[in-house]
């Protein structure tokens, strides 16, 4: 039987319930959660920093504007390490043989997904937003209610102890923390039975490490100590250095909270967020209830961002799985996957936040879904023509985006359209190099 580690909350509160690791089958299915809840999280940040205001003349003083750039300098910082914890989960995903896992449902993901109390949902800037960021990042053992509108639904049927399952299954956690470490017992356990060699049996190049990505924390998982050091600073970044949460996510929210109380209760008409709603382009199979873009010029531009969400999917997957590319085309795979998320998300963003949704929701503004198509394709396994794939895909973006900025309101766009095609060129150059040596092999002189 798998140890039921556990952790002692603080002030005496009973501990969370263990998780139940007796197979790979079931600790790659906990990971994959792992992924997910990382890659939701990502997400919901990036949405609350999308939707900030950005000059005066949305209705902010000049110091009101000057605290929303500081809360979103927090916020960036953040998205970044959310950015590093995705990597390092994956690293220890791919370490233990599986594939990497950037799939997830759509937005909102409200109840029989995860656990009934963990909901992911695109909120803008906002108390509720901090409450519910938050509830979370809490430290385990932690009693803290998540915010209004994301009461738990229902309840779930976990794993028994006496249920001897050949496939995996869901298991009840709470917090990211509590995940966390019982993905860690599961690994010490399988190792006590199998030996490291057994379990840690992915291939090393299927891993991120600082000398692409520039993390100083992001190292290779290789073993169970590297597995135990990925996950601790996952979890010391999130919630907290074993109770001191100060420098944490979870501190971090409380710090911009209370800062945005104070200039709430300052000025109360203070609103620092558009009227942002998340918006589709059209109905996913998996949630109900959502709302469609109406404006043709808005769904245009949420066309183009959802399109480049997918190929920074496209090309992380790509960049784990990688097959016979040389060391100078796997750092373009990770570059391009960088500079994508700095230069063109993160300025494509406030742009769609900007463009109305359309007559019938006078006054909201379109916030992006993420909006995954199903069934998605991230996995592109065959090299040459993922490199294909991938060039045609930014070449063709960087087409859209300069058609879109010579509308109004638009122009910055054509900065991305430059910088799409320069991704796209350089993914080029490292094909027609190929060629050239495959054509200097077949017709020497």
């Amino acid at each position: 039987m798998a140890p039921m580690a556990t952790r002692r909350p603080p002030n005496g509160q009973a501990p969370e319930p263990p998780l139940r690791v007796e197979s790979r089958e079931e600790l790659v299915y906990l990971l994959g959660e792992a992924c997910e809840l990382e890659h939701g999280l990502l997400c919901e940040y990036l949405y609350a920093q999308f939707s900030l205001k950005r000059s005066v003349a949305e209705g902010v003083t000049s110091e009101q504007l000057a605290r929303i750039k500081a809360w979103e300098t927090t916020l960036i910082d953040v998205v970044k390490q959310e950015m590093l914890h995705l990597a390092l989960a994956t690293n220890i995903l791919t370490a233990i043989g599986a594939a990497p896992h950037f799939e997830r449902p759509n937005f909102p993901i409200l109840s029989r997904w995860y656990p009934p109390d963990v909901q992911i949902a695109l909120v803008p800037f906002g108390e509720r937003a901090l409450r519910h960021f938050m509830y979370l990042e809490r430290p385990e053992g932690m009693a803290l209610e998540d915010a209004e509108g994301f009461a738990a639904l229902g309840k779930m049927h976990p794993l028994r102890n006496d249920d001897l399952q050949l496939t995996a299954g869901p298991e009840e956690w709470h917090t990211v923390g509590h995940l966390y470490r019982g993905i860690e017992a599961g690994l010490v356990h399988l190792v006590d039975r199998h030996g490291e060699a057994g379990v840690f049996i992915g291939p090393l190049k299927a891993q991120a490490t600082t000398q692409v990505f520039e993390w100083p924390q992001l190292t290779a998982v290789t073993d169970l100590a590297s597995a135990s050091l990925a996950i601790e600073v996952i979890v010391e970044q999130g919630e907290g250095a074993r109770g001191d949460w100060v420098n944490s996510h979870f501190g971090k929210f409380v710090g911009i909270l209370e800062d945005f109380l104070a200039e709430r209760a300052a000025d109360p008409s203070f609103e620092p967020a558009r009227p942002v709603v998340p918006v589709y382009l059209r109905e996913p199979p998996d949630v109900e209830a959502i709302t469609l873009i109406e404006d043709a010029l808005t769904r245009r531009v949420a066309d183009l961002f959802n399109a480049v969400y997918e190929v920074i999917l496209q090309l992380q997957s790509r960049y784990f799985v990688h097959e016979g590319e040389t060391p100078q085309e796997i750092e373009t795979l990770a570059k391009t996957v960088k500079h994508l998320m700095n230069w063109v998300m993160r300025s494509l963003g406030p742009v769609l936040t900007s463009l109305p949704v359309g007559p019938q929701f006078p006054g909201r503004t379109a916030g992006p879904a993420f909006e995954i198509v199903r069934p998605a394709f991230f996995v592109l396994p065959h090299r040459e023509a993922a490199w294909k794939i991938l060039r045609e895909r930014l070449a063709t973006l960087s087409g859209v985006a300069a058609e879109l900025a010579d509308a109004p309101g638009l122009g910055a766009l054509k900065a991305l359209s430059g910088n799409l095609d320069g991704f796209a060129r350089d993914l080029g150059g490292h094909l027609d190099a190929r060629a050239a040596q495959a054509s200097a092999i077949v017709t020497p002189t």
